[in-house]
């Protein structure tokens, strides 16, 4: 059983609600749950959306969120995160998991698909950011075709928020991607005349 299974399995056995919920899961581990990729992570990261209450977010970062019991014996937590994540695709594309969720019995396990998370990546670009998306181009995961459709998505969908100040950096960082690990010609790329 990786770590993973185990946290969402003792989380699940814990959890005190009839409704199944649906856990929207973003990140390295939304990585890990879709490519032969393993690494060392800190947190779980879950996307809030419309369908989880307030309650449901309490009582979820009340049973396995930072500084919880489940996370102390895990050395992880799940952190619900806000829905207006920097430079994210417009809608997100989100997978199921079916041979997670078949596990357990309150939670559905969905993923954000490689392609969005690797271009949520290219804002903040850190070295765990760089080594996840390298990873993911050097397995297979991540498309060079969806990586470019998603990325211009983002560039469209975020063309009105704070991010746009950073839109050449990013788009230096996207072409690095296409060039070093892809290795693919960079694709031109108009970026908003404010920008």
């Amino acid at each position: 059983m990786t770590p993973i299974d185990a946290f969402l399995t003792e989380m699940d056995r814990s959890w005190d609600g009839e409704d199944r919920v649906t856990l929207r899961v973003i990140g390295s581990v939304a990585l890990m749950l879709q490519a032969p990729y393993v690494r060392a992570t800190k947190d779980y990261d879950v996307l809030e959306v419309s369908e989880l209450s307030l309650g449901t977010k309490e009582r979820l970062q009340l049973l396995g969120g930072k500084g919880t019991k489940l996370a102390a014996r895990h050395q992880v937590y799940l952190d619900v995160v806000p829905a207006g994540l920097p430079f994210l695709p417009r809608p997100p594309l989100f997978h199921p998991v079916p041979e997670a969720s078949a596990k357990l019995r309150h939670f559905s396990i969905e993923v954000l698909c490689v392609a969005d998370v690797c271009v949520t990546k290219l804002k903040r670009f850190s070295a765990s950011d760089q080594g996840d998306i390298e990873a993911m181009a050097g397995c297979g995961a991540l498309d060079p075709e969806e990586f470019l459709d998603r990325f211009r998505n983002s560039i469209d969908a975020n063309s009105m928020s704070a991010v746009v100040d950073d839109y050449p950096k990013i788009l230096e960082r996207f072409h690095a991607v296409q060039r070093d690990w892809l290795y693919v010609d960079e694709t031109v790329i108009d970026l908003p005349d404010w920008s």
